[in-house]
């Protein structure tokens, strides 16, 4: 429980270094850039959604709580617009009273809505040229019962050979037209373009109003009240994941908006909800989920990978979750083992942070770990360098000590004996765990041959 209040709370941040802003947080949503927020609206480029609007202090979400919905589902631009940028300016008010009623549960529909205009633009956001078309079966298409589906529809039509008069191959003719008419009429829809197609201006302000509800969600998964009700929503987590599925066709920010919701999300994420009675409207699965998480710990976009290290080692801690995400756990710790080997503070704090509760809960990464070519030296790289935020140097120190605490990982921990015995003596931060590690390496009764072979060189 400890644990997972220290996920929620930042993860791999602490100690007494002052907490770092929400990632991508838009300009002037933290307190060091509340000065320089008059000066931003001067430069602030033409791309925006719409103009600048300003939310007078009486305005009170409870009174138009109907109104923001019912504008979010108009489709009217104008209105759409107004909702959007309200709900922007009433997410990332961090510091204003008015921000308190940005709640879910005070505006029912309200995330249903912008769910609506997410899934409005997946509708179209991948042009017709590029989609799998349907393989023409032409196997036995001259024959009454063809095999692929069709029997009935044909044997339907056989039934009024005798009141037609028609030979036999004619009737398999017939048929055979009747059911391309009858399929190019029901499929007419998904073949043409329709009459209201919409050309490149109308494409790109889908997509913008799409992002716009995306950073709408991910602004209000940082706020506790919503957490619960975010969590439990199978529509909303199905819409997320599918984005995250999705991240090397997608918009790379409404992909980036959807990882951090569910990061907010995670100490509260039960991935069985995919396969509760709970309605479905995209039919994720847990294991489609888990692989959607793995393809975006896998990309080389940092802040992506981050994102999906910090969120495995917040699921790994619900027991709920375990069981669903053992299977690629040689995945996740050969790949954070990976990220430990770049340069920024941000992944190793990332990775770090994942592994820590990884070992905690399983004792296969335990072991694995501790037989890894690289990953006790990038461990103890980090905290020799040693990382800028204390908190992460005394996770990699407790990696270490779980690793110790088990029994088939001392012979190949003792090759490290001299540089925990340095770090003992010269880090007074980390001297008490390193000087347990080298107790439980040295000094149980069951290891004497392992302690001499580390001492003596045997």
């Amino acid at each position: 429980m400890q644990k997972r209040e220290q996920g929620k709370s930042g993860g791999a941040a602490g100690g007494n270094a002052a907490p770092p802003p929400k990632r991508g947080r838009p300009f002037g949503s933290t307190a060091a850039s509340v000065a320089s927020a008059s000066a931003a609206d001067s430069v602030a480029p033409s791309t925006l959604l719409g103009p600048s609007l300003q939310i007078h202090n009486s305005f009170s979400v409870e009174q138009n709580n109907k109104r923001i919905v019912l504008a979010l589902q108009s489709g009217l631009k104008s209105e759409l617009t107004w909702a959007l940028n309200t709900l922007t300016l009433l997410s990332f008010k961090e510091k204003d009273d008015m921000r308190k009623d940005a709640c879910l549960a005070k505006i029912p529909g309200l995330l249903d809505a912008l769910l609506q205009i997410i899934d409005d633009w997946r509708d179209i956001a991948l042009p017709k040229e590029l989609r799998k078309g349907q393989r023409t079966r032409t196997l036995g298409a001259n024959s009454v019962i063809t095999g692929f589906g069709n029997e009935y529809e044909a044997l339907g039509s056989i039934a009024l050979l005798p009141q037609s008069g028609l030979g036999s191959g004619s009737a398999a003719e017939i048929s055979g037209q009747k059911n391309t008419s009858k399929r190019r009429r029901s499929e007419w829809w998904l073949d043409e373009d329709g009459l209201f197609n919409l050309d490149d201006e109308g494409r790109a302000e889908k997509q913008q109003c799409a992002v716009a509800a995306s950073n709408i969600i991910r602004n209000f998964s940082f706020m506790p009240e919503n957490e619960i009700a975010m969590a439990q929503h199978r529509h909303c987590l199905e819409t997320v994941f599918q984005c995250i599925e999705d991240h090397i066709v997608e918009d790379e920010e409404l992909v980036t908006n959807a990882i951090e919701t569910i990061v907010n999300l995670a100490p509260l994420l039960d991935l069985r909800i995919f396969s509760s009675p709970k309605p479905s409207y995209i039919k994720i699965t847990e294991k489609r989920a888990v692989q959607a998480i793995m393809g975006m710990l896998g990309s080389q976009v940092k802040a992506w990978h981050c994102a999906a290290a910090e969120f495995l080692g917040r699921m790994i801690i619900n027991p709920d979750n375990e069981p669903l995400l053992l299977p690629f756990v040689p995945q996740i710790y050969k790949r954070l083992v990976d990220i430990l080997s770049l340069q920024a503070f941000d992944a190793q704090a990332a990775a770090i942070g994942a592994l820590y509760n990884l070992v905690d809960v399983n004792m296969d990464c335990r072991l694995k770990l501790a037989s890894d070519r690289w990953a006790v030296d990038r461990i103890l790289k980090v905290i020799k360098t040693p990382h800028p935020v204390p908190e992460v140097c005394r996770k990699a120190a407790m990696i270490i000590e779980h690793l110790a605490s088990d029994p088939q990982n001392r012979t190949s921990l003792l090759a490290y004996e001299n540089t925990f015995a340095e770090i003992l003596f010269s880090d007074g931060r980390h001297s008490d765990t390193f000087a347990r590690i080298l107790f439980e390496l040295t000094s149980k009764p069951n290891n004497k041959i392992a302690a001499a072979r580390g001492i003596w060189g045997m």
